[in-house]
């Protein structure tokens, strides 16, 4: 609802003079809301929005226009854009019943076009955008998300509104490696299990990492370093010497955050992960 004022102005002989001044309300029929099916992410993480409007008015609106800015914010003296649209993830509902799908330009700004909303009646707009690499990813970073929808006879454009935030957790990835690749009998080898987390959170002990493994052939006797400190069994590790099994004791293995930086000159972020390395030198 806005108001509204109006006065009139009469002239005559040369004289000027003006009316009351009266004011008035205009009631919005329509409304919008928009909202993101998860509001959290991660890098590279799909994310799915839906747009609802709702008409209560005894007349339809035509032929509306929404322009969405995809989370793009200031860098330097241009802009960068976060989310990239998903090509053909759109999909419109007038009533709850499917639609012909809207003409779409990807952008950005994300444009979609020709939306109908029936009189006393509703539409939902659903798509899919990709945080891409100008995401911000660091604990506490958002994405706010602005979506205009303007035409089909508004008296002024609906603005919604977003925000999502990044997904506070550790994402681990592991590879093993051995040295050397070619052993005598009764020689030793080296196992290196290099433990990476690009999340922003660190795994912690709580988190109760667990790495387990079968030697074959079997490695006896082992000694086994965790970031470059001495481990023991029972306290860290467990290790059947008959069938080649281990194990980290749940907790034992903690893994930094990894840490992000912008480009400063193409604004895209760069992740630098967090490292852990557990090493394992046993006799075959």
């Amino acid at each position: 609802m806005a108001t509204f004022y109006n006065h009139a102005t009469l002239s005559y002989n040369g004289h000027v003079t003006n009316s009351n001044e009266v004011s008035g309300e205009l009631l919005d029929v329509l409304s919008a809301t928009k909202t993101a099916i998860m509001d959290d992410y991660i890098a590279g993480d799909d994310i799915t929005f839906v747009i609802s409007i709702v008409n209560s008015g005894a007349t339809a609106f035509t032929d509306l226009t929404i322009t969405d800015n995809l989370g793009s914010y200031p860098f330097g003296l241009g802009t960068l854009v976060p989310l990239t649209y998903q090509a053909g993830s759109i999909h419109l509902y007038a009533n709850g019943v499917l639609q012909a799908t809207p003409v779409v330009a990807a952008g950005p700004p994300l444009v979609i076009t020709g939306i109908d909303v029936p009189a006393n009646g509703n539409v939902t707009i659903i798509y899919e955008v990709n945080a891409n690499q100008y995401a911000p990813l660091d604990v506490a970073d958002i994405i706010t998300n602005t979506a205009v929808i303007t035409g089909g006879g508004l008296s002024s454009p609906i603005t919604i509104t977003e925000t999502i935030s990044t997904e506070n957790i550790a994402i681990l990835s592991i590879t093993k490696s051995l040295c050397p690749a070619t052993v005598t009998e009764n020689g030793q080898i080296t196992y290196t299990f290099t433990i990476q987390n690009t999340g922003n959170t660190a795994a912690v002990a709580g988190d109760n990492v667990i790495l387990t493994d079968t030697f074959d052939p079997i490695l006896d006797p082992i000694t086994v370093t965790f970031n470059g400190a001495a481990w023991v069994d029972p306290t860290n590790y467990s290790y059947d010497a008959v069938t080649g099994e281990f194990a980290t004791v749940a907790g034992q293995i903690t893994v930094p955050a990894a840490t992000f930086t912008q480009d400063p000159v193409n604004g895209n972020w760069i992740v630098t992960p967090g490292v852990s390395t557990l090493t394992i030198v046993g006799t075959v």
